[in-house]
């Protein structure tokens, strides 16, 4: 499977197993192994979450306001549903579907793009590649990813493999819990080049984030190029520095909503 070539030595094993079952392949072809085989294998290694919990005050763009969350009602009486009288109870949530933790998919921003409904199920479940950026935030808090840094990357953790997903750690998610500072603008971000470059170059199916947003440009001109090329994003990633540069498995998912332009999404990394 050309997803899995080398130099990505260390992921090579675990989608061996994993990805003949979801791209329709039988899984004994994977060197006679079983779909129990695969199990045993993924029930060995570390997940680390990579979101974010969310409330009414999580961090949101200004332009959408906080979630709020009240008691679900009866909708004729209008009683709030209780354990007391009802033996159940359950939460009615008003918030926008970029919230937390979430994707966007292509048609976020373009009108013939993907709903995220419609982002095939192979594409949520992928070898996970690591840029930190960290070392470079001392000198330039608001370094963009540039095609440099990612050659760099490259001659010491190997050729991005195609299909990955490339996610950018920043170490913003650590000023969660301060949404003035969370949100922040400029930020370390992508740069547009270095978006094309593994999009056209490396042929990576979605990126991800810690931040907000995919760039700082007044126009999000990253993130708009991105999902004009039918690549989906994860914005407001978390823990991405318990992850190594490559190796690992991201699974992505997200609720099924018809024609939906974006929702909180719940992602983990499979580590080595």
């Amino acid at each position: 499977m050309s997803v899995f070539r080398r130099p990505f030595k260390k992921a090579l094993a675990l989608p061996l197993l994993v990805m003949p079952m979801l791209l329709g392949t039988p899984a004994a072809h994977a060197d006679g192994m079983s779909l129990a085989d695969a199990y045993k294998v993924i029930s060995t290694r570390k997940l680390v979450d990579l979101t974010h919990g969310f409330s009414p005050t999580t961090p949101v763009w200004q332009g959408f306001g906080q979630a709020s969350f009240t008691t679900a009602s009866d909708p004729k009486t209008y009683r709030p549903y209780t354990l007391e009288q009802d033996g159940f109870r359950t939460t009615f949530y008003s918030m926008v579907g970029q919230y937390g933790t979430h994707v966007d998919p292509p048609a976020h921003f373009h009108a013939n793009g993907l709903t995220m409904d419609r982002i095939p199920l192979q594409e949520m479940i992928l070898p996970l590649v690591v840029f930190d950026i960290t070392p470079l935030l001392g000198k330039d808090p608001h370094h963009a990813l540039t095609v440099q840094d990612i050659l760099e990357w490259e001659k010491k953790h190997g050729r991005v493999p195609k299909g990955a997903f490339a996610a950018l750690r920043t170490d913003m998610s650590k000023d969660w819990g301060n949404p003035e500072r969370f949100k922040r603008h400029p930020f370390p971000a992508w740069s547009l080049a270095a978006v094309q470059f593994l999009v056209e170059k490396r042929h990576v199916t979605a990126i991800g984030h810690e931040s907000l947003d995919t760039d700082s440009t007044p126009t999000l001109d990253a993130e708009k190029w991105l999902l004009g090329q039918g690549r989906y994003q994860l914005e407001v990633m978390a823990h991405l520095d318990e992850v190594p540069p490559t190796g690992a498995l991201i699974v992505a998912t997200w609720p099924k909503v018809e024609n939906g332009l974006g929702f909180p999404a719940r992602a983990f990394a499979i580590l080595p």
